[in-house]
């Protein structure tokens, strides 16, 4: 009784608007309770007695057992994250001594545990064992969960399992830059909670197709290092180029490649798919992936081709399709070709095909090649039951999961309330999760510009997790949605997740200066906004400097070098909204949406670039002797969304 009190009220104080303290949800009174984690403990076995952590606890490994030594040296080093010290690793033989965390993988249990499940032994020391080194890895994560808040755990045992392979997210970084620090936030917090796949639709800047890197890439440095984050939380990070629709981003400056209908008119987000220059296009930049993109798959996309239009319109779609596959052909028999030949050039490069579900409508004669997985988010013709029925792998990726900026969020109350599980496609409910590979919640940028980073990282606290949680084990481990919330925010969030709610400077007026002082300065009034960035009012006018000129994309100014000017004063303009981020000499200013930094051109001009066209403004800021110390000050931590936005919207990226 004690423990559910404390969950309710935790939830009382979420529902209010208070970000309760994790002591308060996760003590427990009772010898046989459950200890909480996210996804929950099914078959907990409670026994007498306890572990305490305490200064001279060990990570212990066999000397002969190489990948129970690398799972240890990264838990200790997410416990030094934790501010739990320095935990050593050693290589000892035997049953360690109390106060110990032993670590084992044992192949031979792979028929019991799996490629992913652990078994947990909780007595005056801990036993973790894997039959992979996967699955040790998540034992270290429930682990890390039981110490969170405690340095006792009840004694007990589980083998935990994984109720799907795959348990995943995926981010449409491919037009909207979003930070690396973001994203790996977003992979301490998926591995924290054991879920193992991201996939990321997203631009690397080409050196084979420079004429393709319009903003929002990423560098190759910057992928691998994301990547090697990956590999260490054991997170397969699988890129995405959305074709042959959707392909505006890189195909802008290829008109050469754009399919142009009946009237001559050309189509900037379409490869033409009879085209054998856009195939080798395309798989030209699948190849440059592989250079940084080590996952064994690729995903195409492969959505929402004629979208508001309809291949009538390119009669010559459908001569290619006849001329290839006969008289009987359709012209989306020439769209599935494309999808079989880029199948084909993946799998001679070792990896597995993606696509969505949306381009199989059942007017193809035909079929899509054996061995694509297929993630299904749209109620088409085709249903889930016919794609597992002719044995493609099929992925839920409903549109009741997504999340669009500044519309439609996914209800995770009422989904917890169904107890929504990844068999619940759209359109339809499968008996079996035979040939399901499991499920994950999508982030689309639809309107750019209607929430920041920060903004997105709050709405999917409980939805990340839910995810974890039905992907994992029992979609409904509490009576109630209030319960389950209470018992997210016991857990919490990762170790080593960085705080990026915090700005450097107090709130205040500064005079800002370039570091190399050629231009006269400037006073600013900064103020914290209420997701962790900086407006910059201008003490004189009262105007906000924003972002707004130039070629919007998804609602947002993304052309380099457009002005920073002074606007009327929105709180809900997030364009409005800066990071401003300490570097060696003073501080960088960088638009919360864009992702573009200040640059103070010649003639005294801020405008917006890419970090890596233009070297960011230095600036220096002073405050009045009056004004407080520019040191860092604690900013509140954001209370996790508990009333994810509702609305339906659709969700396309075009």
């Amino acid at each position: 009784m004690a423990r559910l009190v404390g969950i309710l009220v935790t939830a009382l104080l979420l529902v209010a608007g208070v970000a309760p303290t994790a002591t308060a949800t996760t003590a427990t009174t009772s010898a046989d309770a459950t200890p909480l984690t996210v996804p929950a403990l099914t078959n907990w076995m409670a026994q007498k007695g306890e572990f305490t952590f305490t200064r001279a606890t060990r990570l212990v490994v066999a000397p002969d057992d190489p990948a129970a030594r690398r799972t240890a040296v990264t838990l200790a080093q997410d416990l030094r994250a934790a501010g739990r010290g320095d935990v050593p690793v050693a290589a000892v033989r035997g049953t360690g001594r109390p106060g110990d965390v032993l670590i084992a993988t044992a192949p031979g249990r792979s028929r019991a545990l799996g490629a992913e499940g652990y078994e947990l032994r909780v007595t005056d020391r801990v036993r973790i064992t894997g039959a992979t080194t996967a699955g040790a890895f998540y034992g270290t994560r429930t682990l890390l969960q039981l110490l969170a808040t405690a340095d006792r755990i009840p004694a007990g045992r589980t083998v935990d399992v994984p109720a799907y392979p795959e348990r995943g997210v995926g981010v449409c970084a491919c037009y909207i830059h979003i930070t690396p620090a973001w994203l790996e936030n977003l992979l301490r917090d998926m591995a924290y909670l054991k879920l193992n796949q991201l996939l990321l639709e997203l631009k690397v800047k080409s050196d084979r197709h420079p004429e393709a890197n319009s903003w929002g890439y990423y560098t190759k440095e910057e992928i691998r290092r994301l990547v090697a984050l990956g590999d260490r939380y054991h997170i397969t990070i699988v890129p995405e180029i959305n074709s042959p629709g959707h392909m505006d981003p890189w195909i802008e400056q290829r008109p050469d490649l754009q399919l142009t209908d009946s009237d001559g008119a050309p189509q900037p987000s379409r490869l033409d798919v009879t085209s054998p220059a856009a195939f080798s296009y395309y798989t030209d930049l699948m190849d440059e992936y592989a250079e940084v993109f080590t996952a064994p798959v690729w995903h195409m996309g492969a959505d929402e081709y004629m979208l508001g239009s309809d291949f009538a319109k390119y009669p010559h779609i459908l001569e290619y399709a006849r001329d290839r596959y006969g008289p009987a052909a359709t012209p989306q028999d020439a769209f599935i070709d494309f999808v079989n030949r880029v199948q084909a050039h993946a799998a001679g490069r070792g990896k597995q095909l993606r696509i969505w579900n949306d381009g199989l409508t059942g007017d193809h004669t035909v079929p899509v090649a054996a061995g694509t997985t297929v993630e299904h988010w749209l109620n088409v013709r085709t249903r889930p039951s016919e794609l597992l029925a002719q044995g493609y792998r099929v992925m839920n990726a409903s549109y009741s999961l997504y999340l669009i900026r500044g519309g439609f969020h996914m209800n995770t109350a009422s989904l917890y309330g169904q107890g929504w599980d990844p068999r619940s496609f759209e359109g339809e409910k499968v008996a079996s999760a035979a040939g399901i590979t499991g499920a994950k919640i999508s982030l689309w940028p639809d309107n750019g510009r209607g929430e920041t980073e920060n903004e997105v990282a709050t709405g999917l606290f409980l939805p990340l997790r839910y995810i974890a949680q039905t992907t994992w084990g029992s979609p409904r481990p509490d009576a109630t949605y209030a319960e389950f919330t209470a018992r997210a925010t016991a857990v919490g969030y990762a170790p080593g997740r960085a705080d990026l709610t915090r700005p450097p400077l107090p709130d205040g007026t500064y005079t800002l200066r370039d570091a190399s002082g050629r231009q006269p300065a400037v006073q600013k009034r900064i103020t914290r906004t209420a997701d962790g960035y900086v407006t910059l009012t201008d003490p004189a006018t009262g105007r906000c400097a924003e972002t707004r000129s130039g070629r919007l994309t998804l609602n947002t100014p993304l052309e380099p070098g457009s002005p920073v000017t002074q606007e009327v004063c929105s709180a809900a303009s997030t364009l409005q909204r800066w990071q401003l981020t300490s570097v060696q000499g003073g501080f960088h200013l960088t638009q919360a949406i864009t992702r573009m930094s200040v640059v103070l051109t010649a003639d005294g001009r801020w405008v917006q670039y890419p970090p890596d066209q233009r070297p960011p403004t230095v600036w220096t800021l002073t405050a009045p002797e009056a004004a407080p110390k520019a040191t860092p000050e604690a900013a509140p931590e954001p209370a996790p969304a508990v009333g994810p936005a509702a609305g339906p919207q659709k969700g396309n990226r075009s």
